[in-house]
């Protein structure tokens, strides 16, 4: 299987981040790792095993970022401003270092937003703030609303509001989606998967509420138990991917 490191010093971040290639050819993947989770991660839990098959097949190409959510939502001792301010510079960092390079590498013409955990919000996130740069959205196990109190979840904007904070929330934006992001939106291939005891479930059937009343179809996966670990994503990985 062809695996690749790649570092660079991103000038939208001023800091030098990294990433892992794995694969040769096939759809382009942008995998977004859990919360804690390094670019490194996908590996570590065995998802490119998992996965080995429609790699080494050439069906797959996946492209696996660093997190900084330390530095931006789970920054807690900066002021929310600044830890959206600095969510909104990584994703710039997506957009104009990351997608550039998946790009020149491999010109097969869908490109796919995959997450774990709070990588799911990132992917959908993205997918859904310029869906006319995606094909696919698979996420498993994410919250798609930073600013909810679930169980041991908190805000993790902390009471504070403001449009870039509900235009990085997916379950608050949505519903006023419209115009060609809704129609590109439409054209999306999108897949859920929550486990039934995640405590993000109900978030998540809200979210497919959402884009059902958006006219956006989509499928929402629920597996038994929380289902939120290496263990259950290698197993949907490769039916979801």
């Amino acid at each position: 299987m062809n695996r690749e490191y790649h570092r660079w010093y991103s000038p939208h971040l001023g800091r030098e981040m990294e990433l892992l290639v794995f694969g040769h050819a096939g759809a382009k993947v942008l995998v977004f790792p859990t919360r804690d989770g390094r670019f490194h991660e996908y590996e570590d839990l065995r998802m490119t095993e998992a996965l080995r098959h429609k790699l080494e097949a050439g069906q797959l190409q996946l492209y696996c970022v660093d997190s900084l959510d330390w530095e931006s939502f789970y920054c807690d001792w900066a002021h929310p401003e600044g830890r959206i301010q600095r969510h909104q510079a990584f994703e710039e960092y997506i957009l104009n270092e990351v997608l550039p390079l998946m790009a020149s590498k491999n010109r097969h013409p869908c490109t796919i937003a995959h997450g774990l955990s709070f990588g799911a919000f990132h992917a959908a996130n993205i997918a859904f703030r310029h869906p006319h740069l995606f094909q696919k959205l698979s996420a498993f196990s994410g919250r798609y609303d930073p600013t909810l109190n679930i169980e041991s979840f908190r805000d993790l904007l902390d009471g504070y509001r403001s449009e870039l904070i509900y235009y990085h929330s997916p379950a608050q934006y949505l519903p006023g989606l419209d115009g060609w992001r809704l129609d590109a939106l439409r054209r999306m291939d999108i897949v859920l998967v929550i486990g039934r005891e995640d405590p993000f479930l109900d978030n998540n059937r809200y979210l497919s509420r959402i884009l059902w009343e958006k006219g956006v179809w989509h499928a929402l996966h629920e597996w038994d138990d929380r289902a939120h670990s290496g263990y259950y994503w290698r197993r949907m990985a490769p039916l979801y991917l």
